[in-house]
């Protein structure tokens, strides 16, 4: 059994962390996002290549994940042409396919039973099984209705507060038939969600949901991408370097902390990072690799990329730094800013 996962977006809404550094590849923690997917679908042993579906920045990936071998799945890489849009990149990606797929949106993390969506899947001898998760604020989001029997019945795309019917959300995993790929436009864009199922519903397919209610986010946005680590260091996603829940804080051991050096944790500290004496890491702090944080200075609920420096009683708090940024002595950064890569703060700015 194949995997598609749909990797080719430009990651706009993580700008401008992700002008040097495709989406896929986006550090959490230490390792490439795509590391943590790969770990899902490696949960389903019956499938046996994932075929990564790209069109930005491809050979950063493929640099990095080569052909699977090293991880015990195989990695295909089809690079799309031009933008083919989520339906397009999958006709694309699967052209040669002629067994249920598993499809995966590119920017979703979460601990979804595949095996059983998979297993729904035959039982119901389904065209199409999508996988919803329900939210806290329906009207944020296009919301997908469904029958008592999990049939899809309709789409509503960010509807107004009389027309809210439910609470679930499309979560960007599916499985998919092959044979119904052909209704899919060769070479333009096209949507899978405005456009390829709507065309199951309209001729009464079996298209059905499984419902998840366990941990799913999106790490598209600065905010998400900084609320799942918090949520790792949490335990509320349990994976790396935190699977055994949240503890004081997680330092490398090729790390060099001086004394007089205060971490608090939860928190993370990766190889090579030199913490001076009287600098503070506060909680939900990760600091990347190869790292210097001066004397006296500050990062609390902050993400630091790697070979970053943070000068003398400079302070980062609830912000995201870029790798090899300069943030000056006595700068303040803090709420929310997001500096991309080789950004410099000068001396005593504010941000």
């Amino acid at each position: 059994m194949k995997a598609i996962l749909l990797a080719g977006g430009k990651g706009t809404r993580l700008r401008p962390l992700t002008i040097h550094t495709p989406k896929p590849i986006v550090p959490i923690f230490n390792r490439p996002f795509l590391h943590y997917q790969l770990d899902l679908l490696k949960q389903v042993p019956e499938i046996d290549e994932v075929v990564l579906s790209l069109n930005y920045q491809p050979r950063r990936i493929e640099e990095i994940f080569g052909d699977g071998s090293e991880r015990g799945l195989g990695i295909r890489y089809v690079v799309e042409p031009a933008p083919l849009g989520t339906a397009g990149a999958v006709r694309y990606a699967g052209e040669s396919l002629r067994q249920s797929v598993v499809v995966f949106n590119g920017d979703v993390l979460t601990e979804v039973d595949l095996a059983a969506v998979i297993r729904l899947h035959r039982e119901r001898r389904a065209k199409a099984t999508i996988v919803l998760t329900p939210v806290a604020s329906p009207a944020a989001y296009g919301l997908v209705e469904t029958d008592a029997q999990g049939n899809i019945q309709r789409f509503l795309e960010k509807p107004n507060a009389d027309e809210i019917t439910c609470d679930t959300i499309n979560a960007g995993i599916y499985v998919l038939e092959p044979d119904t790929f052909d209704r899919i436009p060769k070479d333009m864009p096209w949507s899978i969600e405005r456009s390829f199922f709507p065309s199951l519903i309209e001729r009464g397919e079996t298209f059905i949901a499984y419902i998840y209610r366990g941990y799913w986010i999106d790490i598209g946005t600065p905010d998400k991408y900084m609320q799942v680590h918090r949520d790792i260091m949490d335990g509320r996603y349990k994976a790396g370097p935190f699977t055994g829940g949240p503890t004081a804080a997680q330092v490398s051991p090729l790390a060099k902390l001086d004394e007089g050096a205060i971490i608090e944790g939860p928190c993370f500290i990766d190889e090579g990072v030199v913490v001076k004496a009287g600098a503070r890491i506060g909680p939900y702090s990760v600091v990347g690799h190869q790292c210097h944080v001066e004397e006296h200075a500050l990062i609390e609920g902050s993400i630091v990329w790697a070979n970053s420096r943070i000068s003398q009683e400079a302070i980062v708090r609830r912000s995201i730094v870029g790798r090899h940024c300069h943030i000056g002595r006595s700068a303040l950064v803090e709420d929310g800013v997001v500096l991309g890569d080789k950004s410099v703060v000068t001396d005593y700015s504010r941000l």
